[in-house]
This record gives structure tokens, C-alpha cells and sequence, in this order.
């Protein structure tokens, strides 16, 4: 099939140890912290007796003489460590692999973790293996290592060229020019907000979500009663590339920016059928970087967190689960960190 590559954005990868996620979960993500910190609001939880079920979960590592061949055949999550067991449920759990084990004839047992394992810790443990994938509160992230950590690369996508404009068959980080040998799978990242970011495990711990890093928030409001909701609450043009017919106000102080959203969400409220959507946009990385993608046709930026350079991108086809590959050479060494997303592999043999 004849493709064509185009360059999206690029990325620093200082730790030489790369993740694979859904940029809309990144507010999920622990760095070096505990998972159990993350407020239960953010993962959806609003009962008291499931947030504290949840706050008390435990991590456990397959361990024994057949732990790879217990955790392949268990397959309840990727590799040999089994993350964020509610505390309700992890009886449960035990009594599941024992029966699977004495059923298959395998040396293995789960062994509690005396702590709970930070996503950065996470990514660091797929590395050892080569690589793969965990679950960052049921979500599925994939990790590699072996990178190189002083010189930027670039994140490309590949697109048949009979199917120009349309979604991309894959985004994919260079590391080398050489011809690529072979291709091993490292997993599945889950996307539930139609965007995967690529970025240095290190610069994700400083990754802030939602809270601004300026001290400023934007809001914008736009749909059928985009005209009428502005007459009303003399909100102008927001001004931002990419964002044609969209209202609101930029540069507000957060607190300010606060009480306009209140205000628009009170306007859209005071007639069920008044159609309007509106979005609260604090000055966090999060925000940059879906600034860079809504500017840019290709949907698709890259952002300087501490020190290094992350990647994001739109699917172009919405949410799934999206297979992540390693391509390597002759001798094994990374060529390129590839995401599948569609349904026809791509190699740089094609």
C-alpha cells in the first residue's frame, strides 16, 4: 500500500522511559505520590463507603516458580503485579487465583505489596520487563524504556495517501533510521477522551491537570444558542484559533472565571430548551496542550513540561482500545514506539 509520513510534534524523553496514555485522564495520575491520594471525586466516586473501599486498595505481585506463566494464563491485568484491588474485593481476588493455579498446576501466589505502587514506580517496573501495560485506575496505560535521553524526537503519523484527510493509521515516535527487523506488542491504551499523549515518565509527575499554572482560566460556551446566550451576557468572540463561533472570556483571574461560567450555566438553565455547551478552561497543562491541538488542522501539539517536551494528539476516530507496538532491528534495538489506530498494521516495511 503506498503511505505517506507526515511529522505531528515532537518529544524529550530524559528518564529514556516513555508512556502511552489518554491525555484526559492525566488528572488520574499519581507521579510519585500514592494512587490512594487522588481525590475520589476525580475517578467519578461520590459514596463515602465506596471512596474509602477504593482509598484502601491494595496492590499484589504474582510471586513462585510459575508467576509468568500464573499471570499470562490469569490475565486479569497486564503483566505480573495486579494493581488497585478494592479492599472489599480482595478475598475474592485470592480465592480466584488459588482455584486458577491448583486447576493449571502452577507454582504461584499473590503476594500483598507492602505499599501502593505510584504510577511513576509503575512505568518503571514495565520498563525492566521491556515494556508493556498497567492499569492507572482501570484505565490502560503502556510504558517503555530505553529511549535515548539526550536528543529530541520526532512523533510522526502514518496515513494512506488515498485516504487523505481522513484518520491517521498510526502516530509513532522515531527513535532510529534503521530498518526494522520485527515488531513486539507492548500493549493497549484505553481512550475514553479521543486523545493520546506521549510523554517522559519523569515530566508526567509535574504534569498539573486542572489547576492553572498562571493563576488565570478561560471560558468558552458555543452550540445552537451561542447567539442569544452572548446578547445576553455581552460575552465576545473567544479569539482562539480553531474555535470559529465560540464565546466567552480569556485571561480571567480563576475566581472571576468561576462566576462567568456560573453565569453562562445559569442563562442555559433557565430554559430546558436552550442548547448550549460550556467549558471551564483553568490555565493547566491540560488546557495548553488541547490549545495547541484545537489551533492546529492535524489536531495535534506538544507542550515544555519541566524541562521536556510532551506530545498530544485526537485519535481522529474516537475512543477504544489502541494497540501500542515496539518496532526494533536486526539486533533488538527500539526503532520506533508505534500506536495502532486502525485496523491495518503499519510498518515502515509497508
Amino acid at each position: 500500500m503506498n503511505r505517506e509520513t507526515v511529522t505531528l510534534g515532537r518529544i524529550d524523553c530524559p528518564s529514556g522511559e516513555l508512556v502511552v496514555v489518554d491525555g484526559g485522564y492525566l488528572g488520574l495520575w499519581s507521579g510519585d505520590g500514592s494512587p490512594a491520594d487522588v481525590e475520589p471525586e476525580l475517578l467519578g466516586i461520590h459514596d463515602p463507603q465506596l471512596a474509602a473501599d477504593v482509598a484502601a486498595a491494595s496492590d499484589f505481585v504474582i510471586a513462585g516458580a510459575d508467576a509468568a506463566a500464573a499471570a499470562a494464563s490469569f490475565d486479569r491485568q497486564p503483566g505480573r503485579t495486579v494493581y488497585d484491588i478494592p479492599a472489599s474485593q480482595v478475598p475474592a481476588l485470592r480465592e480466584f487465583f488459588d482455584a486458577h493455579c491448583r486447576e493449571h498446576g502452577l507454582d504461584a501466589r499473590l503476594e500483598r505489596l507492602p505499599e501502593r505502587s505510584p504510577h511513576r514506580e509503575r512505568v518503571r517496573r514495565c520498563a525492566a520487563y521491556g515494556g508493556g501495560g498497567f492499569l492507572v485506575h482501570g484505565v490502560p496505560v503502556v510504558a517503555v524504556g530505553g529511549l535515548p535521553r539526550d536528543r529530541t524526537l520526532p512523533v510522526l503519523a502514518t496515513v494512506a495517501a488515498d485516504e487523505a484527510g481522513g484518520p491517521w493509521a498510526d502516530l509513532h515516535v522515531r527513535v532510529s533510521d534503521a530498518p526494522v527487523a520485527r515488531s513486539v506488542a507492548l500493549g493497549e491504551v484505553g481512550v475514553d477522551w479521543a486523545r493520546v499523549f506521549l510523554g517522559d515518565a519523569d515530566a508526567l509527575s509535574a504534569w498539573q491537570h486542572e489547576d492553572s499554572l498562571d493563576g488565570l482560566a478561560d471560558v468558552a460556551f458555543w452550540g445552537r444558542h451561542v447567539a442569544e446566550a452572548a446578547a445576553a451576557l455581552s460575552a465576545p468572540e473567544l479569539g482562539e484559533p480553531g474555535e470559529d463561533g465560540v464565546r466567552g472570556w480569556r485571561d480571567l483571574k480563576v475566581a472571576d472565571a468561576l462566576v462567568k461560567a456560573r453565569s453562562v450555566l445559569e442563562w442555559k438553565a433557565a430554559d430546558p430548551d436552550r442548547r448550549l455547551a460550556v467549558d471551564f478552561r483553568p490555565h493547566s497543562h491540560h488546557w495548553r496542550m488541547m490549545r495547541g491541538i484545537r489551533g492546529y488542522e492535524a489536531e495535534a501539539a506538544d507542550i515544555e513540561v519541566r524541562g521536556a517536551r510532551v506530545f498530544g494528539a485526537m485519535t481522529g476516530i474516537g475512543d477504544g482500545f489502541f494497540p501500542v507496538r515496539a518496532d526494533l532491528d536486526a539486533e533488538g534495538g527500539l526503532v520506533a514506539v508505534r500506536i495502532l489506530l486502525t485496523d491495518s498494521p503499519v510498518t515502515d516495511a509497508d
